[in-house]
């Protein structure tokens, strides 16, 4: 039987499930193409939570639902909290999101991911569409632009066999060192990076005229802003010479090309303007709309279709910088908060003074541990759901495969609660599921796709009010030049045998080597308001200004910033430097 993955990845694998539950990548898929990725191919070797339990206590099932459904009677809903994680990207896990809606509870909104970087596609294109393996397979260069598809886009790999390679990133990856060319970006020095291409471009009359005249606005004062900073000032925010800029513009010239952009870049208050400059750049070459061409960043996976769950009646607050202790009752699904929200001293602080949490979800974390009452969930092999792509453009169905005695399903949790509650009835899953297929598919080949995709994006129109590119000419950057001198810049990145912290995670510092410390030292960080004790590993790969943890580290975030993005509502891990206390 067929079914698809739900985590939280650009692959949305296809997945043939035999009698005994084993997991294989569908072999005909034009994406999965017979292979899965290391969290599914070890799926069922990590243990899930078995039992409900309240305040350490095992309870039954039905016990835990009438525990929080007295909690959701009891307290105000001024004062009852709606978090939602991304541990799985099914349709039908937001069906709770409704219930909480109805409640009129407060919803905790935003992005630890991408959405920084989506406000600034939206600004320039309107819609933030999929740059498929498909197409990335007939580019003649790819340049991946702070994005490791080795570690987080596996079926990403096979369109990158043949291709001229350049990687953009302050670290050298594996694929970085076997690179045609790669560029050691300094943190932050991305958009910089991007405006002195542009420069240099447009110097050397490599902007594509037709296509700016016919299909984009505002180029003259983009250009004029970008001619308007001083190269010397754009090499050295970027700590890229023009040397370089000349290397990554000779091996593009011409030629097919796709920039894959990773989310490291947009990690930052101004995210969203280095995604409107590396856009911008792009656009400047003609490079939209055209086979084997454009920007591959996480795209609007539910653009164009009419998805059932997403609407907000109630109150909301940004997810990123959400205080837990304003809430007598704080609802948590799929997501481990205590462990992946920035600033995590601030946000341990306030799940501990919120009067009572709970936890619903597959997997035992530090949030878990923190909570009052923990519900199992349903795995998505025993449940109904369907999920759309945010990597390529075909659907995926996940049907119900197997019975099991543990947890419950999003749907029959929102269901008791409606139906205790007196608020409007739910649809059936199978209603929710085709009505949303309904709104936006068609298919190619046999297979569901988006209609979206029935043309290449940006083929015959971007999505913005005027229908053309929309060049920017200005952004703020506040990070002050005393940031900048003083300190290591503290990079997170993901490991590739972890989902964020989910799996099987790695706890090292990583630290350049002409720091001079030992391996398995001991050294204290601070970033001015906490310190912490991180274990060391050199690592030869890393900037002398940088320093790394991999997502999902138990200190991964324990020095990021209680902070938000200017734009879309986001995560702004990035956005500080660290230094080492003398002790």
């Amino acid at each position: 039987m067929l079914t698809t993955c739900p985590l939280d990845c650009f692959d949305s694998c296809s997945i043939e499930v035999d009698s005994e539950l084993n997991l294989k990548g569908e072999k005909t898929h034009p994406i999965t193409n017979g292979f899965l990725c290391h969290h599914l191919n070890n799926f069922h070797k990590f243990p899930r939570i078995l039992k409900p339990t309240c305040r350490g206590e095992e309870i039954s099932l039905d016990e835990s639902i009438d525990i929080l459904k007295d909690k959701l009677k009891t307290i105000n809903v001024d004062k009852t909290l709606y978090f939602k994680g991304s541990g799985n990207l099914g349709i039908m896990q937001s069906v709770t999101r409704k219930f909480f809606n109805d409640h009129e509870a407060v919803i905790a909104e935003g992005s630890l991911c991408e959405d920084a970087g989506v406000a600034g596609i939206e600004e320039g294109r309107g819609a933030s569409l999929v740059l498929s393996p498909l197409e990335v397979a007939k580019s003649e260069v790819v340049v991946l632009w702070g994005r490791n598809p080795s570690t987080t886009n596996a079926h990403m790999l096979p369109a990158l066999k043949g291709k001229t390679i350049i990687v953009i990133d302050p670290y050298k990856t594996d694929i970085a060192k076997g690179a045609d060319l790669h560029v050691s970006v300094k943190p932050r020095g991305d958009i910089y990076l991007a405006l002195l291409l542009a420069r240099a471009a447009y110097m050397d009359e490599m902007d594509d005229e037709e296509f700016i005249e016919q299909r984009c606005e505002n180029f003259d004062y983009y250009i004029d802003f970008v001619n308007s900073k001083p190269i010397g000032f754009l090499e050295s925010r970027a700590g890229v010479s023009l040397i370089e800029v000349d290397k990554i513009l000779s091996l593009i010239k011409g030629k097919k090309v796709s920039f894959l952009v990773g989310l490291g870049v947009q990690k930052y208050s101004f995210g969203h303007s280095v995604l409107r400059s590396i856009d911008g750049l792009v656009a400047m070459l003609g490079l939209f709309g055209k086979e084997g061409c454009g920007v591959g960043y996480i795209s609007d996976s539910a653009f164009g279709y009419k998805t059932p769950f997403s609407g907000t009646k109630s109150k909301t607050t940004p997810l990123p910088t959400v205080d837990f202790s304003k809430y007598e009752l704080t609802f948590i699904q799929g997501g481990n908060p205590a462990n992946q929200l920035p600033c995590t001293p601030k946000v341990k602080e306030g799940l501990k003074k919120s009067n009572f949490v709970v936890y619903f979800g597959l997997y035992e974390n530090e949030t878990s541990k923190m909570a009052d009452l923990i519900i199992p969930a349903k795995t998505f092999l025993e449940k109904e759901d369907f999920k759309l792509s945010y990597g390529h453009e075909y659907i995926g169905r996940m049907p119900k495969i197997s019975d099991s005695d543990i947890g419950i399903s999003e749907y029959e949790l929102a269901k008791n609660l409606t139906q205790e509650f007196g608020f409007e009835s739910l649809k059936s899953e199978e209603e929710y599921i085709q009505s949303t297929i309904e709104s936006n598919s068609t298919l190619r080949e046999e297979r569901l796709i988006s209609k979206t995709y029935e043309n290449l994006p940006y083929e015959k129109e971007f999505y913005t009010d005027s229908g053309k590119f929309e060049f920017f000419d200005d952004f703020y950057d506040e990070f002050g030049d005393k940031d900048r001198d003083e300190g290591f810049y503290l990079l997170s990145a993901k490991y590739n045998k972890s989902l964020n912290s989910q799996f099987q995670t790695e706890q090292f510092l990583h630290v350049p080597i002409s720091l001079g410390l030992s391996d398995n030292q001991n050294i204290t960080l601070s970033n001015g308001k906490y310190e912490c004790e991180y274990i060391v590993k050199n690592d030869e790969n890393l900037r002398d200004d940088c320093m790394m943890l991999f997502s999902g580290h138990k200190h991964s975030n324990m020095l990021t910033p209680h902070a938000i993005s200017e734009e879309g509502k986001c995560a702004i891990y990035q956005e500080l430097k660290v230094v080492i206390c003398e002790k």
